[in-house]
């Protein structure tokens, strides 16, 4: 009996490797195949889930869901309508003059790095930056023609890009409205004591992962943008902007966004560079050790390598969107799991209600 039951964890741990792998490669040639509408329904998906928190304070003031909705909806047009008028101008400007000054960057960095050859030679040390540097240029001139390619079928781009927003919003406006119905008919296709934890634990973890993320990015973009104007950094509002988008990706996101406004500075002044490093540095950790703890909490609960893997799972299957999604789902797998577990054990209370003919507004 013993053997059978060793030789049956064998077969599972031994099948479970390539039935995984095998899994991981089908998603990612379906999304790679459906790449652009899973995008959209995705995006739709998360904005419906940060809209909720406000459309639930409004219907606490006994406002009916759909007029909740409609406010909620109207507000966010009017602000992407503000930063469309506003912001976006500047940043697409800033954009456009750091693409023009890259070469005149690489040229300066080029020289710096010849004088610190030659300080060396000085001094009789052995220091060859040459290959180094070509590789960085290299890399970055071609980052820059990829760009400025691009940016030739700009106006067609910027077309389609606004009827993905258009798209975006009404989705999330029918999600906000009918998403309960549509999710809670899905879920009513598995088990009870499935169904319910599971849609605890993607509430919990979407919801509160992408408001978190969200404002902790906003805080950088509001930290950053003052200080590198009083520092006197080029292009400050778009190297501020940079790092705090790339705080949406977790747990490694503003390390890279602080790592390449470095390297961009670095190529003009390598004293601003350090100025830069250092007071974005610092203000990562305020928000790693003051802000994040009290956003984030434990929810989520995974290990950091488990995050790691994670991310370079999503990034695998689903580009740049699967690194955004990825830790959420990850927490959502992990919570279902841990919730079905405690069950089992009599500890788990659903918080959520399946309903099997939800009514009609």
């Amino acid at each position: 009996m013993r053997r059978s039951a060793s030789l049956k964890r064998l077969l599972i741990y031994g099948l479970s490797g390539p039935l995984i792998a095998l899994n991981v490669w089908l998603l990612s040639v379906l999304f790679r195949y459906f790449q652009h509408p899973i995008s959209i329904l995705s995006i739709a998906a998360i904005l419906a889930f940060l809209l909720n928190y406000p459309v639930k304070f409004f219907e606490r003031a006994r406002i009916t869901r759909t007029q909740a909705v409609s406010i909620v909806l109207l507000a966010t047009l009017t602000i992407l309508v503000i930063l469309g008028v506003t912001l976006v101008p500047m940043v697409i400007d800033q954009t456009t003059q750091l693409l023009n000054k890259i070469p005149d960057w690489l040229t300066a960095s080029q020289a710096n790095l010849e004088q610190v050859e030659a300080l060396a030679k000085q001094r009789r040390l052995r220091l060859d930056l040459k290959v180094f540097s070509s590789q960085i240029n290299a890399n970055i001139e071609n980052v820059v023609q990829q760009l400025a390619s691009g940016a030739v079928g700009f106006a067609g781009t910027l077309l389609s890009g606004l009827f993905d927003v258009v798209l975006i919003i009404v989705l999330a406006f029918y999600m906000l409205l009918y998403g309960d119905r549509v999710w809670y008919g899905l879920v009513n296709l598995l088990p009870s004591d499935i169904a319910d934890p599971l849609t605890t634990s993607l509430r919990l973890n979407f919801q509160n992962f992408f408001l978190s993320q969200l404002l902790l990015g906003l805080f950088m973009v509001t930290t950053l943008t003052p200080i590198f104007l009083v520092l006197k950094v080029p292009f400050a509002l778009l190297f501020a902007i940079l790092i705090g988008l790339s705080e949406l990706i977790p747990f490694i996101g503003a390390s890279l966004g602080i790592g390449l406004v470095t390297i961009l500075v670095l190529l003009q002044n390598w004293w601003l560079a350090v100025q830069v490093a250092a007071v974005s540095i610092i203000m990562q950790q305020v928000k790693d050790n003051l802000l994040a703890p009290r956003l984030l909490g434990n929810f989520i609960g995974l290990n950091p390598i488990w995050i790691f893997v994670a991310i370079l799972m999503g990034y695998e299957i689903a580009g740049l969107l699967g690194t955004l999604v990825a830790v959420p789902i990850a927490g959502t797998i992990k919570g279902t799991f841990d919730a079905i577990r405690s069950s089992k054990s009599g500890n788990f209370v659903s918080t959520v209600t399946i309903h099997h003919d939800p009514p009609l507004d």
